[in-house]
């Protein structure tokens, strides 16, 4: 496989995740919030309210930079790159798949190949000629 077939995975597997996470902290918001409605416990709607919408909002924040990093992949930004080289690092720790997805972002996005492709030609050096050793006008008899 190509290394930009690599870094095109690597996009769409981090916004795969990343949606993912967020629709099941959602749904965990719904279920909690159903059973405590169900309950028929004010308290318990309220407890039970209030750790959905908590776990919610944690997986929320935890995967909006990883989505929005895996759509800016896909367009070749090189601050997304970097995004997701902090984002994949930060994966290491979530046990099982965000260990194995961290792991290979990781890989792909530190490739010289990979950074050659992120590089804008604009920030490439470029070597001016040296300018002609020519004396300035009306310096002659200095």
């Amino acid at each position: 496989m190509r290394m930009e077939q690599h870094v095109t995975l690597v996009g769409a597997l981090n916004i795969g995740l990343s949606a993912f996470a967020i629709v099941f902290g959602l749904l965990l918001f719904i279920l909690l919030g159903g059973i405590g409605a169900a309950s028929d416990d004010s308290e318990a709607l309220l407890v039970l309210s209030i750790v959905g919408f908590v776990v919610f909002a944690v997986l929320l924040v935890i995967s909006i930079p990883a989505l929005i990093g895996g759509i800016g992949l896909l367009k070749h930004r090189n601050w997304a790159r970097i995004l997701l080289l902090i984002v994949s690092a930060v994966n290491l720790l979530n046990i099982p798949f965000g260990t194995a997805l961290g792991a290979y972002s990781l890989w792909v996005l530190l490739q010289d190949e990979t950074q050659k492709m992120f590089t804008p030609a604009s920030s490439l050096p470029v070597v001016a000629p040296a300018p002609p050793a020519v004396p300035p006008a009306g310096s002659a008899g200095v």
